[in-house]
């Protein structure tokens, strides 16, 4: 049976006004699970209960009513956020220091010894790609290197629960691509990784269970696979050949047989992340390619 990492029991969080009138429910009995090994989004618009959610597990907020657990203990008990790394969506690190004395500082809070401080910040400053840049300070950084940091920070203790919230905020399309690389990596290495975020292409990309939060309350949950498929259409896929008339006329008889009714036909279209990427790498391999217009306006 798969092992809980992460578990809530009918969680509500209600903010109160000076008077403890009810201000606002924040969260309203929420029940989820997340497994070890998995890769979990909680989505939502701004305002659903997501934040809130996290600052509840990681002992931030105390709940109104309901349970926490986090590794089988109380979300309130701080020592078991010594097995977590978080990423918050601004990072709040010292920009007077560079990335070396960053992650120095963040590994003394977890009693790390000297050299394995050491150890351990070069390595993660290897894997984000900061090793050319690992003796600018934090101020000069652009917002993408400022994630890229944050992250590493996120993984100073070896957590065994990664929380990113807006992991790929502020990179571009070639660093969204490897942090999405990096959160599977991740999960390779047998983390576990809660992460929250609006670009819902990326959590297609990366999560194998996703949950929707709405004013509060949860509205779906379950495997992405399952809750983007749409069951009333089927897509046909070929190769070897050319659409033809008579083909697509074929098809749609075959299909109006059935009880079904044709919608279109045509070739398969990629994503314009792949796409991008795609021009990039031709683009490093033939140097001086650029575009030519055809002149068809297309």
């Amino acid at each position: 049976m798969a092992q809980n990492v992460v578990e809530t029991r009918s969680l509500t969080k209600v903010y109160r006004d000076f008077w403890g009138r009810k201000k606002k429910t924040a969260l309203n009995a929420l029940d989820l699970t997340i497994q070890k090994g998995e890769i979990f989004g909680l989505l939502g618009p701004n305002g659903s209960g997501k934040t809130t959610t996290i600052k509840l597990l990681l002992g931030l907020l105390f709940p109104s009513s309901g349970d926490a657990l986090v590794f089988d203990q109380p979300a309130a008990k701080v020592e078991k956020n010594e097995r977590i790394g978080y990423l918050p969506e601004e990072s709040y690190l010292y920009r007077f220091l560079n990335a070396e004395e960053t992650l120095d500082f963040y590994g003394r809070l977890f009693n790390m010894p000297a050299e394995r401080r050491r150890k351990r910040a070069e390595e993660l400053i290897d894997i984000v790609g900061l090793k050319n840049d690992k003796k600018r300070i934090l101020r000069e950084y652009s917002k993408g290197m400022r994630q890229r940091i944050g992250l590493a920070q996120a993984l100073i203790n070896d957590p065994d629960l990664v929380i990113l919230d807006e992991p790929t905020s502020g990179l571009d399309p070639l660093g969204t691509r490897w942090m999405k690389d990096l959160i599977l990596d991740l999960k390779k290495n047998g983390k576990t990784i809660l992460m929250c975020s609006h670009r819902l292409d990326d959590v297609q990309d990366v999560c194998d269970r996703i949950a929707i939060l709405y004013n509060g309350d949860l509205q779906e949950q379950g495997t992405v696979s399952r809750l983007v498929e749409d069951q009333k259409r089927v897509n046909l896929q070929a190769s070897g050949l050319q659409m033809t008339d008579a083909l697509e006329q074929e098809l749609k008889a075959v299909i109006e047989k059935h009880g079904g009714k044709l919608e279109s036909v045509g070739h398969p279209t990629t994503t314009l992340e792949d796409l991008f990427l795609r021009i990039i790498e031709e683009s490093k391999a033939r140097p001086g390619r650029r575009y030519l217009p055809s002149g068809n306006g297309n």
